[in-house]
């Protein structure tokens, strides 16, 4: 697994097309996120109270976007600890690899959006802490 610190992870500004009519956002591989997607998927209809994450990636990196409504989400890389509230649509948090990673506190109607390097590998996934604290450190 890298080195990477939960610095290396950075809200990034999406395009934003204002027309007064609607808003259009796009995304572009290696252009607007800094990898080309393999995957998409989205979490949606979470129940008040409830995590989603607990677990970290050896390789992926990850554009998380809150498509609708407002979540939080705390990276940790085994030292440092960040939060970052995603509540507009034409922001994203760019999650690199190495780094523990939990949701919480969907609003309700929330639709968290989630594009990913590759497809999905359970082999790339850690979801034990100490485990991963042990893969970082080690």
């Amino acid at each position: 697994m890298k080195r990477t610190s939960v610095y290396d992870c950075s809200m990034i500004e999406l395009d934003k097309h204002h027309h007064e009519s609607g808003n259009i956002t796009v995304v572009e591989n290696n252009e607007t996120v800094p990898f080309a997607v393999k995957r998409i998927y989205y979490l949606y209809d979470v129940p008040g109270g409830e995590s989603r994450g607990g677990h970290a990636h050896k390789a992926l990196h990850q554009l998380l976007i809150a498509a609708s409504g407002s979540f939080t989400v705390t990276l940790d890389d085994g030292r440092v600890r960040r939060t970052f509230l995603l509540n507009r649509p034409y922001q994203g948090l760019l999650i690199v690899p190495g780094i523990w990673r939990t949701l919480d506190d969907f609003s309700s109607g929330s639709v968290c959006l989630v594009l990913a390097s590759h497809r999905y590998d359970p082999e790339d996934y850690i979801y034990d802490y100490q485990e991963f604290r042990e893969v970082k450190n080690g």
